[in-house]
């Protein structure tokens, strides 16, 4: 009897009494399975042999065994086009199957791993699914084991085979099972049962096995050629593995410590590439030349914030003396100014141009679109004048300066004549403050002696941008402004070569802004608040997630919202459409009448984050609000607290997910930008919380951007690196300044 011989042979092996053996499980009512004839041995044996890797790291990868064109099309969709590519392709995570244990001691819900003989395999319908089943057995008991839709494993089973199983232990009618497993010989080395046991990132219908097997056999054959490219005196400061052992430990690890070490080599590694040239971008901009002294003479200080319309904020005054501080030294500046929608950051920035002037320089603010830039004109306009009567006035003759201040609005849509005139004005010098968008930095603008530029919502404009401005002025002093918050970790990365300002205080008399989740039946409801807030004066914004109609994705679409709107639910309103498809010029028509109160309602997609100022607008309704992250919700939000008035967001969400009702939660309870760019961030990582590949941040295929404590380890020891060697030209440092060149370069392409 087979089952008493397989008794009798376990126990010859172990030497030791083997208590009864129940009989294998009776099978399915519903099952349908053909025993199927085993492989002679020797054929068996010489299909599992391992092949020898062929061509070299940089050959295709379709010269490896097993990956079809097919296959090579999936890997290429995972970075991985050369047979080298696949030593980059780090696992995510590790499925721990290093514990074996009896069938016997088998837990139900959990991922073990079991040694047993196979005592009998079959292929054919379980229920109407086809499947191979095979029965499992040690000295303790047996397991059912099922393969669903893979029905080309029972002819590699043998009866009588010895076989490890990893995966989840399930119940059926109760008896133990195993649904799916991995699974492969005892007598071959462990790749994917009994250790832990690498999961790589997939895409449709690539095997886990193949990766798993391409990827040993790529290390096997190339890890020991990859070249060192930290010297060993970072490795030793650092306590890094050398590059080779750690390529192995994070492919085939011998422990989950060594998988760890493994991962934090090449994590450091990525992050120090990224802060040295975030520090060595600071040093040059630091030694390039000698800046202006730019001093606002006490009268002049006092005189501006005394004639301003409201008090300022104790944020707002710490801020005004940081950057007089900085800006009053020859080191040229480089300070970020963030806080949130309407806290003020303009004022500030006003001080610090007015300094300019006094100290006989020019000053610039680029600012990302005609009508963004338009309202810093009209702000600028405002606060020189006393209130609205300046508009358009140009020059301002004010008590606390010696001379007259002269304002130019520099934008593409200007008539050739007025353009000409106003970069005329620039070049001459007779223009103090030049207020613009990206017209400010064609080759036919000019500054005399422009000592001071602030870039306005800088996420929005590439590094190249932000830098042909800088560059009209030889070395001027720059202030980057921003109202998304930034988080730590992106404040020690992509914001590394500014020092940082914080505007974390509201004016007074901006009640926060109401926030409330409804749901899809709660839409009418939410219209009719809307109506209601319009009727008493007010203005809306409807924001959607897309421009058009999508058959792949369930989202309502700007252009189809804005016509069912204006036909279904407010024909009696003037609504406007505003999406980024539209020319330039016919978006700043839209929104110059949303914000002169020529429509009552504007629909939008995300383009209005970086909006306009309307004080009068109270009401944010955000269709599809799941789809937005955090940090944009909350700029949206920040559009409609911009007055005394109380101000609503009505979060609209078609998706029941408690993970997207959750984030909503979120945003309903908590007002702090901050907190909520921290979880955003962790939530959806960089280039998903800017929204665009802006974020200045190479895809990170191992660093973790929410890990703190390894980005300042990183930004330490590029410190330490620099202040050595500034040019890394050292022998050891060769290699990561062609690294650190390579990634800069893309990102420059990638942000310009």
């Amino acid at each position: 009897m087979q089952r008493r011989r397989v008794v009798e042979e376990l126990e010859m092996a172990l030497k030791q009494p083997i208590p009864a053996v129940s009989a294998p499980p009776a099978e399915s009512r519903n099952s349908k399975i053909v025993p199927v004839r085993p492989q002679p041995r020797g054929s068996r044996e010489r299909a599992r042999a391992e092949p020898t890797v062929a061509g070299a790291m940089e050959s295709p990868v379709e010269v490896l065994k097993g990956v079809s064109r097919g296959y090579a099309t999936k890997l290429k969709k995972l970075g991985v086009e050369r047979v080298g590519d696949l030593l980059w392709l780090f696992p995510f995570r590790y499925n721990d199957f290093s514990q074996v244990r009896p069938i016997a001691e088998l837990v139900v819900g959990e991922e073990q791993t079991v040694l047993g003989e196979v005592w009998s395999a079959g292929a054919g319908l379980v229920g109407r699914r086809k499947a191979s089943e095979a029965v499992i057995g040690d000295e303790t008991g047996t397991l059912r084991v099922v393969w669903w839709g893979q029905t080309y494993l029972a002819r590699q089973l043998r009866s009588g085979m010895k076989v490890a199983l990893s995966g989840k232990v399930t119940a059926f009618r109760g008896r133990i099972q195993m649904e799916n497993p991995e699974w492969e010989p005892v007598e071959e080395e462990s790749l994917h049962t009994r250790r832990l046991v690498p999961v790589y990132p997939g895409t449709e219908r690539l095997p886990q096995r193949l990766v798993r097997r391409l990827a040993r056999e790529a290390v096997g054959a190339f890890a020991d050629q990859l070249e060192e490219t930290l010297p060993e005196e970072v490795r030793r400061r650092l306590k890094l593995l050398p590059v080779t052992q750690a390529m192995r430990q994070m492919h085939i690890p011998d422990s989950s410590q060594q998988a760890a070490e493994a991962r934090r080599r090449f994590a450091l590694e990525e992050l120090l590439y990224i802060e040295l040239g975030v520090v060595r971008r600071r040093l040059a901009w630091q030694a390039a030349g000698a800046a202006p002294r730019l001093t606002l003479p006490q009268p002049a200080h006092d005189g501006f914030v005394g004639s301003l319309p409201f008090a300022l904020t104790a944020a707002q005054r710490r801020a005004i003396d940081e950057l007089l501080r900085d800006i009053g030294q020859s080191v040229p500046m480089s300070r970020l100014l963030e806080g949130d929608v309407g806290s003020g950051k303009t004022v500030v920035a006003a001080v610090a141009l007015l300094a300019a002037v006094a100290a006989g320089h020019q000053g610039a603010i680029m600012a990302p679109t005609e009508v963004l830039a338009e309202q810093h004109y009209r702000t600028f306009c405002s606060l020189l004048s006393d209130g609205e009567e300046g508009l358009w006035q140009d020059v301002f003759r004010l008590d606390y300066l010696e001379k007259p201040l002269r304002v130019t609005l520099l934008r593409g849509s200007l008539k050739a004549s007025e353009k000409a005139a106003a970069q005329d004005s620039i070049a001459r010098g007779e223009t103090d403050i030049a207020i613009g968008t990206q017209a400010l930095i064609q080759e036919d603008v000019s500054f005399q002696r422009l000592g001071l530029v602030v870039v306005d919502e800088q996420h929005r404009f590439g590094v190249e941008q932000r830098a042909a401005l800088r560059q009209k002025g030889g070395s001027p002093h720059v202030l980057v402004m921003t109202a998304t918050p930034i988080p730590r970790t992106l404040a020690l990365t992509v914001y590394g070569d500014l020092d940082i300002t914080v505007l974390d205080e509201m004016p007074p008399g901006r009640p926060p802004v109401k926030t409330y989740r409804l749901r899809p039946e709660q839409r009418r409801q939410a219209y009719d608040f809307l109506r209601k807030q319009v009727s008493a004066g007010r203005q809306a914004y409807i924001i959607c997630p897309l421009v058009e109609e999508s058959e792949a994705v369930a989202a309502r679409a700007a252009v189809q919202e804005y016509e069912r709107l204006c036909a279904d639910v407010f024909p009696d309103l003037r609504l406007g459409l505003l999406h980024g498809r539209m020319t330039p010029g016919d978006k700043d028509t839209v929104m110059r009448a949303f914000r002169d109160g020529g429509l009552d309602v504007l629909v939008s997609t995300a383009v209005v984050e970086v909006g306009i100022d309307v004080p009068n607008a109270t009401v944010m309704l955000v269709e599809g609000a799941d789809r937005f992250g955090l940090a944009q919700l909350h700029q949206f939000r920040g559009r409609v607290r911009r007055s005394s008035v109380q101000a609503y967001c009505l979060l609209l969400s078609e998706n029941p997910s408690e993970e997207a009702q959750e984030r909503l939660r979120i945003l309903e309870t908590t007002h702090d930008g901050f907190k909520l760019a921290e979880e955003d961030l962790r939530i959806r990582g960089p280039g998903e919380y800017f929204g665009t590949r802006q974020s200045g941040l190479p895809d990170l295929k191992v660093a973790r951007i929410t890990d703190v404590a390894l980005i300042e380890q990183a930004r330490a020891e590029a410190i330490r690196l620099l202040e050595a060697d500034p040019e890394l030209k050292r022998p050891e440092h060769g290699a990561l300044a062609a690294r650190m060149k390579e990634l800069w370069g893309r990102i420059t392409a990638e942000v310009s």
